[in-house]
């Protein structure tokens, strides 16, 4: 039973590696995965969305982070379309990074139960449950580590969830926010304190490529959508102005542009489908 399970799985996923019409979306920067993102467990390797956990690590880099000028509040009202609960538990998980990195441990039992709420929503709350659970667990104990584990986790269980239920479009929207919010926090951090080095940590012109071809592959109901039509040009301009020519260094100018352009990319992620 389990190996015809893991076949229709991984026929399923296999073809949602693929565009609209067949063609085939960019691959995941490698250093985007890590060894516990890989779905070994369904039988297949090819389909996968970024981990949140990597598109953070780059901030260790870019530290203190600007958290007071960054911060984000949580409405009280969740939406009501799935596409609009995935993007923003990306948001959430994102911002579960940023809480522990800043070592704001009073803050994690809100971020867990936030991520049960949206869990909840998008029929994964037994998976979410269990992480929540554990991060609460390791709040107390001060553990750093065994947090960001957890949030990997939270990601990498949703997602299965979702590809199971066919809903492997809203897999791609949780990484895509998550690496928005990242994006966000990184250019703000560069922006208050520029080097050329510091600088090279947002010129990631394959992930926006990436994030680009992403968006364009989701469903139409999604992929039409205003805000995402936006966004998919937003993403293409980043992708030019990102690219570094050989022996040109990053200006602070441009990293201007680009927190500009990340700011745009939250606005029209977070606005909802009414």
């Amino acid at each position: 039973m389990k190996f015809w399970k893991n076949l229709a799985i991984g026929s399923l996923m296999t073809g949602l590696a693929f565009g609209q019409e067949g063609e085939k979306i960019s691959n995941v920067p490698e250093d985007l995965l890590s060894d516990e993102h890989v779905r070994a467990e369904l039988g297949v390797n090819e389909f996968t969305a970024p981990s949140i956990a990597k598109l953070f690590d780059t901030l260790q880099f870019l530290m203190p982070l600007p958290l007071m000028e960054t911060e984000r509040e949580v409405g009280e009202r969740m939406p009501l379309d799935r596409a609009d609960l995935a993007i923003e538990l990306g948001f959430l998980i994102a911002d579960g990074f940023l809480i522990v990195q800043a070592g704001q441990m009073d803050k994690v039992e809100g971020m867990a139960s936030e991520l049960s709420r949206y869990g909840k929503a998008l029929g994964a709350g037994d998976r979410i449950n269990r992480h929540a659970a554990s991060l609460l667990e390791s709040a107390k104990k001060q553990d750093v580590e065994q947090l960001k584990k957890e949030l990997s986790a939270t990601q990498k269980d949703v997602e299965i969830e979702l590809v199971t239920l066919r809903d492997a479009d809203l897999a791609h929207l949780i990484s895509l926010g998550g690496w928005i919010r990242a994006l966000e926090v990184a250019t703000v951090a560069v922006d208050k304190q520029f080097s050329p080095e510091r600088a090279e940590k947002v010129m990631r012109e394959d992930i926006a490529d990436y994030y680009t071809e992403s968006v364009a592959g989701l469903e139409p109901r999604i992929s039409e959508r205003p805000n995402y039509l936006e966004m998919r040009d937003v993403l293409a301009g980043l992708r030019h102005e990102m690219v570094l020519k050989k022996g040109e260094e990053a200006t602070p100018e441009k990293v201007r542009e680009i927190k500009e352009q990340a700011a745009k990319l939250v606005t029209l992620a977070l606005q909802r489908q009414e």
